[in-house]
C-alpha cells in the first residue's frame, strides 16, 4: 500500500511489537513508510479490511480476489544461473536461467518502488523436523498476503523467539510491481526468480499466494536433498497402529481430501520430507481447491471455508447475504482455502511420524483406462514417480482450458523440482529398500469412457480401496496382471464392486479401450525417453510393453 497521506492505520502501533532484531537492512530496503512485524491473524483482519484487501464471508474467512492471475505463472518462473547452484539445477522448461546481472537490476527497481510503502513481515519456518528446519521470511506488499503466510508457514513459539529470528531465505512479494520485459528479458511482466546464491526470491505482478507457497516448496526442493532428505510432492497421514502413509500427485488428484482420513491423523496435504528419522510436514496449514466441494464427502475441509482464519481465494459469494458458493467457477476453476492444519480435528500436532508403510502414486487419468489401484515394485514405482503421469485440472496453472490435459510431471510435481528427477527418484529407491514400503497406483480420474464421456471415480470407491490397502487388507486377496503395464491389480476389495477393478469392463466398446489403452501406454514409452540415459535397466524396463 502506498500510503501518501500517512494514515494510521489500524494496527499501527504494535507493528513493531514481534519485530526482530535482525531487521530488513540486508533486503536495502530504504526509506519504507512503515513495516508492520509478525502482526497475528486478528490484527491481520482489520489491516486486510482497513485497506479494502479483502470481504469477510458469513462465518468469517476472508474472501480475495488474486486478480489476473488466478493460478500459478509457470511459464514466469525463473532460477538465477550462477556458480554456486548451478551444477545443481536441472535446467530447462520448469528452471528457466536468469542471468544474475537481470536479478540484480529488477531487484535494484524493486527496491526502488517499496520507497514510501508499507510491508508486512512474517517470520516463519520451512520444515516440522527441528533438525532439518529452514528459518524463512516472507516479507509481502499485501497484509493478505501476511495472513496467508502465516496459515502456512511454521511459526515461532514464543515472543523471544521471534525476536531471535535469522531467515536464512527470504521470500519478497510485491504484486503492484511489474517487469518490463525488453529490459529484464522476462516473457511477460509477471515473474518469480530465485537466487539461491543471494537466499531471496522475489515475486511481482501476481496476488496468486500459491506463488509464494511453491517457492518455499521449490528452496526446500533444493536444499533437502543435498543433505539425503528426501523432499517429496505429496500429502501424509498416519494410521492408529502408527504406520504411515505418502499420498504423492499433483493438484486435482486427491492428496488433500484423501489424506483428509478421518480414520487416521493428518502430518500433512501438500509437502513433506523424508530423513532417516521419518517423515515431517514441510508446512503448517492446508491450501485446498474447493470447487465443489462436498460437505457430504469431505466434510472436515468443508467446515474450514466457515470459519475466522481461513483465507478464500477467488471464491464467488453474495455480497448481501456474504454466503459463499462453492460450486461457482465464475471467477476460476481454482479456487482455494487457506487454513492452518488445526482446523482439521484429527492434525497431528508434531507433524511429524515414522516411515511410510505404504507410498501411494494419485493419478488423474482422462483416458478412463487405467484401474482404480495397482500394487508396484519398487522397480515400477520409481518408473511411474519419475513419469509422474496426470491429468491437468482446469485452473491450475494459467491458460490451462476447461478439459483435463494430459501430462507428464516428474516427481509428481515438476514445476518445483530443482534437481534432476533421476536424482529424487535415487533417494526414493534408498529409502523404499532400506525400510520396505509397499507402493501403490491409485486412479482418481475417469472410468466407462475418457473425460466427457465416462464419469469421475466414486470417492467412496477410491476410499474404500486406500482403506483397505492401507489397513493390509489386500495383502491376501488374489491379483491379476496388466496386460500392458504389468502391475498387480486386485480382484476383488472389500466394500467394492468387482468390476470396478476391471476397467474394461465399464466400456461400451472394448476394443476402444485397448486402443486407448495402448495409445496412453505409447505416450508412457515416449515421455520416459527423457529420462531413460539417468535410470537402471531395472527401471527402463518397468515401464508398459507394446
Amino acid at each position: 500500500m502506498n500510503n501518501l497521506l500517512g494514515i494510521k492505520t489500524p494496527c499501527e502501533g504494535e507493528a513493531q511489537s514481534l519485530k526482530a532484531d535482525y531487521g530488513l537492512a540486508y533486503l536495502g530496503l530504504t526509506n519504507l513508510r512503515k513495516v508492520y512485524w509478525n502482526l497475528p491473524t486478528e490484527s491481520l483482519y482489520e489491516e486486510i479490511v482497513f485497506r479494502g484487501e479483502a470481504r469477510i464471508a458469513r462465518q468469517g474467512p476472508v474472501i480475495v480476489d488474486t486478480g489476473k492471475h488466478t493460478a500459478r505463472a509457470a511459464g514466469d518462473k525463473f532460477v538465477v544461473r550462477e556458480p554456486s547452484s548451478e551444477e545443481h539445477v536441472w535446467w530447462g522448461q520448469y528452471n528457466r536461467p536468469m542471468a544474475p546481472e537481470k536479478f540484480d537490476e529488477l531487484f535494484s527497481r524493486l527496491q526502488g518502488f517499496l520507497q514510501g510503502r508499507d510491508l508486512f513481515v512474517q517470520d516463519c519456518f520451512g520444515g516440522a523436523d527441528p533438525e532439518y528446519t529452514l528459518p524463512v521470511r516472507i516479507v509481502t506488499e499485501y497484509a493478505w498476503h501476511s495472513h496467508f503466510a502465516r496459515n502456512m508457514f511454521l511459526k515461532p513459539a514464543t515472543n523471544d523467539a521471534y525476536r531471535r529470528h535469522l531467515p536464512e531465505f527470504t521470500v519478497l512479494a510485491v504484486p503492484s510491481f511489474k517487469a518490463f520485459p525488453p529490459v529484464d528479458q522476462t516473457p511477460s511482466e509477471t515473474f518469480i526468480a530465485l537466487n539461491f546464491d543471494k537466499r531471496l526470491c522475489i515475486i511481482g505482478n501476481t496476488g496468486y499466494a500459491g506463488e509464494i507457497k511453491k517457492s518455499v516448496f521449490t528452496v526446500m526442493n533444493y536444499l533437502l536433498p543435498l543433505r539425503g532428505v528426501l523432499s517429496m510432492h505429496c500429502s501424509a497421514n498416519v494410521g492408529k497402529d502408527g504406520q504411515s502413509a505418502l499420498f504423492f500427485g499433483l493438484s486435482g488428484t486427491g492428496k488433500t481430501t484423501l489424506s483428509a482420513d478421518p480414520q487416521r491423523g493428518l502430518i500433512g496435504d501438500d509437502e513433506a520430507g523424508w530423513s532417516d528419522q521419518g517423515i515431517f510436514n514441510i508446512e503448517d496449514g492446508c491450501y485446498a481447491k474447493v470447487i465443489g466441494l462436498s460437505e457430504a464427502a469431505e466434510p472436515q475441509i468443508h467446515a474450514t471455508t466457515r470459519r475466522f482464519g481461513t483465507v478464500l481465494e477467488n471464491v464467488v459469494y453474495d455480497p448481501v447475504t456474504r454466503v459463499i458458493d462453492l460450486e461457482s467457477d465464475e471467477r476460476t476453476e481454482n479456487t482455494r482455502a487457506s487454513y492452518p492444519l488445526s482446523f482439521i480435528e484429527n492434525a497431528v500436532p508434531s507433524k511429524m511420524a515414522g516411515h511410510p508403510k505404504n507410498i501411494v502414486l494419485l493419478t488423474c487419468d482422462a483416458s478412463g483406462v487405467m484401474p482404480p489401484i495397482a500394487r508396484l515394485s519398487p522397480d515400477q514405482a520409481l518408473y511411474h514417480f519419475i513419469s509422474g503421469y496426470t491429468s491437468k485440472i482446469a485452473g491450475t496453472e494459467v491458460d490451462l482450458g476447461k478439459e483435463p490435459e494430459i501430462t507428464f510431471s516428474a516427481c509428481f510435481g515438476a514445476p518445483f523440482m530443482v534437481h534432476h528427477p533421476a536424482f529424487y527418484a535415487d533417494i526414493l529407491k534408498r529409502k523404499i529398500e532400506r525400510y520396505g514400503s509397499t507402493c501403490w497406483l491409485v486412479n482418481t480420474g475417469w472410468v466407462g469412457g475418457p473425460y466427457g464421456i465416462g464419469k469421475r471415480i466414486s470417492i467412496r470407491h477410491t476410499r474404500a480401496l486406500l482403506n483397505a490397502a492401507l489397513d493390509g487388507q489386500l495383502d491376501g486377496v488374489e491379483y491379476y496382471t496388466d496386460p500392458v503395464f504389468g502391475f498387480q491389480v486386485p480382484k476383488s476389495c472389500p466394500g467394492v464392486p468387482e468390476s470396478v477393478l476391471y476397467p474394461a469392463e465399464s466400456w461400451h466398446d472394448k476394443a476402444q479401450y485397448d486402443g486407448k489403452y495402448r495409445q496412453l501406454a505409447a505416450r508412457f514409452v515416449e515421455n520416459f525417453r527423457k529420462f531413460e540415459d539417468h535410470c537402471s535397466e531395472e527401471v527402463r524396463q518397468s515401464g508398459p510393453k507394446l
